[in-house]
């Protein structure tokens, strides 16, 4: 099981870091996998190297994509791509420079726009592949780290299996709750178009 998991873990990090999907739960898994290490026969080294490649060649598309395609993506009445999540990562990014690179890893959602808010703004190359490194091995080291140390208290070791689960539903629990979300808006703007063309409708025959 070891290998699956820490390949799944790699793509769903790389995802959420270099394809535009912000809603994945990188933090929340990572920590788990550096939790149930023991279990998965994978040491610490070996789960923080592979999400510190994935993290950072995740963001090396995400800057790749900003710098050829802009803001062309993005709609401000967009499901995932927002105007607004990439507008906060602009600000954000000129607020720290490329500090932002190390800073937003930390931040869900703004981790995964802000490589791109790099690349639309023309940021040189060469400073955003060492600012992009060091975020991405401070963060994969040390979300793994925690969860290692995590698992090594008395109380946790005692309960690892359901605390394993726990943090396994806080990291669906986004997801699920933004697909409700969409669906819920979705009828409510089915009921909306149906109300409007009863509405032209009865006009029309009056």
């Amino acid at each position: 099981m070891g290998p699956w998991a820490l390949g799944g873990l790699s793509l769903m990090i790389f995802v959420e870091s270099g394809l535009l999907f912000p809603f994945l739960p990188g933090d929340s898994l990572l920590v788990t996998a550096g939790l149930l290490h023991p279990s998965l026969g994978l040491s610490v080294a070996i789960i923080a190297l592979c999400a510190f490649l994935a993290a950072a060649a995740g963001d090396q598309v995400g800057f790749f994509l900003g710098h050829r395609f802009g803001r062309r993506w993005f709609r401000p009445d967009a499901r995932v791509l927002k105007t607004a999540h990439l507008e906060q990562a602009e600000a954000f990014f000129e607020r720290h420079g490329g500090a932002a690179l190390v800073l937003g890893r930390f931040v869900p959602v703004v981790r995964t726009f802000v490589p791109l808010a790099a690349g639309t703004s023309g940021y040189p190359y060469r400073r955003f592949v060492v600012w992009n490194l060091t975020g991405a091995f401070l963060w994969a080291v040390g979300m793994t780290v925690l969860g290692s140390l995590l698992g090594g208290l008395p109380f946790v070791a005692d309960h690892i299996d359901l605390l394993a689960v726990g943090l396994v539903v806080v990291s669906v629990l986004p997801i699920v709750v933004t697909a409700l979300r969409r669906s819920h808006a979705a009828r409510a703007e089915e009921r909306a178009t149906a109300t409007t063309r009863g509405e032209e409708a009865a006009g029309d025959r009056s």
